[in-house]
């Protein structure tokens, strides 16, 4: 317990400073993974001198902050967005997988002189895109939705086939012709268990009456971990099941979306700075020197044979332009997920499993520098990049921080002397306005002369100093209704 209060500090302490290198990465141009990863080294054994070897804790740490990442990434994605892009996402995630796990393979094989099943291992180990590097990056980029749409299908699906294939090798799994089976039911059960918990949690969600609004993306977010929970117990995918489950949530009449959506988004911040600071206090400097090698030949194949032959594959049977074709090719960004798959050869203790960890830590850094500085640029260059596009922004939060203003959703029970006033009687104070009223699922700007119903939800903009009163205001005619001055109710 003595230790307790420097723990709590000292955690808190590294959430502060990775939260304002988002800031600083922005600045300098640089992705922020890099620089929480060089947090994480900064207090390591390098730097502060603090060890942690512990690579079982540090794979099933890191699944955990994957899943939140993918919750985040399936609560956030746009079906109308994804929905023209789907069935290349899905190829690239499948099809492309598979072919760039052979060519990585087959490549390292010759190059690095690696047996065959480690060789696919490392192949395995680099075909997944990450899901937090795609979502964060190119939905601010200005690209073409199709082709962000594509990639955000991809880097949601991937991880599972790509999982299940590290799994495979790793574990020493005898591969033979029911091996395509098995993949076709963990992927296959993933997904239907990622849609009926997404679909029964929406339902449940809306139909819940549950007493404080913050509890309601804490509910959101438990079902799409239940969705992992369930996927793994049944022995299939739980991280598309996560992913699926969180499409269908983020896509669903939820109440209380936007709250929804910020929690998830802030979740999925704090994921990804716990496991890149996790990663790079794992991480050894001397030992990433001693693979650079292997990490930029490694790197090579992926970025030039292995990415660009799974994307031509993979957008065969979709004539994709050839510029999109190489926008595809350069996209396919490497994080965190990487580096989580190589923990699990290494928590297994498969031989050479140190020297792959390494390597894929050598591997992120380069090609996240690499890519991360010119995929804006090449988007230009191929025409791709559209100034006109919508940017993913906060549209609820960033004129009203501008304006000093907040935004109150109040909900008319049943019995409510609300019901039955007109709009012009409520007498808000000045600073605070009923903007909008949403009945029986339609909404509709209300005029002065607007009638209140019971069940109705209402949009109120108020300004900062006017929102004490303003609330006090409603309370006072929910109790006693347009009378309510005179009848000495105030409100408190």
């Amino acid at each position: 317990m003595d230790q307790l209060p420097v723990i709590l500090g000292a955690g808190a302490a590294v959430l502060l400073v990775s939260v304002l290198a988002v800031r600083v990465s922005i600045r300098l141009g640089l992705p922020s993974l890099l620089l929480y990863l060089g947090i994480g080294v900064f207090i390591g054994e390098a730097g502060l001198g603090l060890e942690f070897e512990n690579a079982t804790l540090t794979q099933s740490l890191g699944l955990a902050a994957l899943v939140m990442i993918l919750t985040e990434g399936g609560l956030t994605t746009r079906w109308q967005t994804v929905k023209p892009a789907l069935w290349p996402g899905i190829a690239l995630s499948t099809v492309g997988v598979g072919v760039s796990i052979a060519i990585t393979g087959a490549a390292l094989h010759l190059l690095l002189g690696l047996d065959w099943r480690m060789a696919l291992l490392w192949g395995a180990v680099l075909a997944s895109t990450d899901a937090a590097a795609v979502f964060s990056v190119l939905r601010s980029a200005g690209i073409g939705k199709r082709l962000v749409g594509t990639l955000e299908i991809e880097s949601g699906i991937n991880d599972a086939p790509a999982y299940i294939a590290v799994v495979v090798l790793a574990t020493g799994t005898t591969v033979d012709w029911t091996l395509p089976l098995l993949v076709v039911y963990e992927l296959g059960a993933g997904l239907l268990i990622g849609l009926l918990l997404g679909w029964a949690g929406a339902l449940a969600l809306r139909k819940a009456a549950l007493p404080a609004t913050g509890l309601y993306p804490v509910a959101t977010v438990a079902v799409c971990v239940v969705a992992y929970s369930g996927g793994q117990l049944a022995h299939a995918s739980g991280l598309l099941a996560t992913y699926v489950a969180g499409v269908v949530l983020g896509n669903s009449r939820l109440p209380h979306r936007s709250d929804t959506l910020s929690f998830a988004e802030g979740l999925g911040w704090l994921a990804q700075i716990g496991l890149f600071v996790l990663l790079g206090l794992f991480a050894s400097p001397g030992r990433l020197l001693e693979s650079l090698v292997q990490g930029l030949v490694a790197g090579a194949v992926v970025l030039l044979l292995a990415r660009p032959a799974s994307v031509l594959v993979s957008a065969l049977p979709f004539k994709l332009p050839w510029r999109e074709q190489v926008f595809l090719s350069w996209a396919g960004l490497r994080g965190a997920v990487p580096i989580v798959l190589a923990m699990i050869p290494l928590a297994e203790g498969v031989p050479g499993a140190q020297e792959l960890v390494d390597a894929v830590f050598v591997l992120v850094i380069v090609l996240t520098l690499l890519q991360g500085a010119t995929l804006t640029p090449l988007g230009r260059l191929l025409g791709l990049s559209d100034s006109t596009e919508a940017k993913e922004i906060q549209v609820d939060a960033a004129p009203l921080d501008e304006l000093g203003a907040e935004l109150l959703q109040v909900r008319i029970q049943r019995g409510s002397r609300l019901h039955g006033v007109y709009l012009s009687e409520l007498r808000l104070p000045a600073g605070a306005s009923v903007s909008l009223v949403v009945r029986d699922g339609k909404s509709f700007t209300p005029q002065s002369t607007s009638r209140l119903q019971e069940l109705d939800q209402l949009l109120v903009v108020t300004t900062e100093g006017a929102r004490a009163v303003a609330e006090r205001r409603l309370r006072a005619i929910d109790r006693a209704g347009r009378l309510a001055r005179w009848r000495g109710e105030s409100g408190h």
